[in-house]
């Protein structure tokens, strides 16, 4: 188990687009379910099989923190099991032309995995663990079960390293910064329910901006691409190039 900084490393130096060439992409769960991740919203999604109060809540941590561990200890076992896709490659693949920062919600690994340079996580990371008693520490875990009992440097037990219902969004105003600098901002696989990201779009006034969802929940203010999310980036990167 290895401790990790807080924060990206690219934070400590930040990239300089060329003009017209800022790229923010905001990415939900529908990039990932592509991979073979369980969705949350969706028709058969994990909120269908499990409460949001009993896995993903500080109160929920508080009365069966054992409950809390199994549920995202499965999650990671999962993420363990899949690959990125073909969106999460040309987000990539972008980079030639682009300078692409990925702004996402999703606690995976999938875009680390594809090779993108300048990642963002709002809502935490499955791979990774924090102390209970100074969230500051934050540990490498990989894909390996946190298990009661499993305590930080200070002596606390560990938790997952994810942003819970009711808990504040640290990363966001980073995030935020972000999308007003944006050239271009796009949604992939987001429903734009989930605040307070969902508000990214709006904040990215003066970009040209895109929404990439089968189902679109927005559709005022975006070049909406109505696809899934490795069609639509496929899509996506056609509109730019030419």
């Amino acid at each position: 188990m290895r401790r990790v900084p807080p924060w990206p490393a690219w934070l400590q130096q930040p990239p300089k687009a060329e003009p017209g060439r800022l790229l923010v992409v905001l990415t939900g769960a529908g990039i990932s379910a592509e991979s073979g991740l369980s969705t949350f919203r969706d028709s058969g999604g994990l909120w269908e099989k499990y409460s949001i109060y009993e896995v993903a809540t500080p109160e929920a941590w508080q009365r069966n923190p054992q409950l809390v561990l199994d549920f995202y200890n499965a999650r990671r076992a999962q993420l363990a099991e899949v690959q990125p896709n073909h969106a999460h490659l040309l987000l990539k693949e972008l980079e030639k032309d682009y300078t692409v920062i990925v702004i996402t919600q999703n606690v995976d690994d999938l875009h680390e995995r594809a090779g993108s340079t300048y990642i963002l996580h709002l809502h935490g990371e499955l791979i990774k663990a924090r102390s209970t008693a100074d969230e500051s520490l934050i540990y490498e875990i990989g894909y390996a079960p946190i298990r009661l009992g499993d305590k930080c440097e200070k002596g606390s037990q560990l938790r997952p390293h994810v942003v819970w219902f009711g808990e504040e969004v640290p990363a966001y105003p980073i995030a935020e910064a972000w999308a007003r600098r944006a050239d271009i901002f796009v949604v992939i696989g987001s429903s734009l329910q989930v605040y307070p990201a969902a508000g990214l779009v709006y904040e990215a006034e003066h970009a040209r901006k895109f929404l990439i969802d089968p189902r679109p929940t927005l559709t005022h203010g975006v070049e909406v691409i109505a696809a899934p999310a490795s069609e639509g980036t496929v899509r996506l990167v056609e509109l730019l190039r030419s």
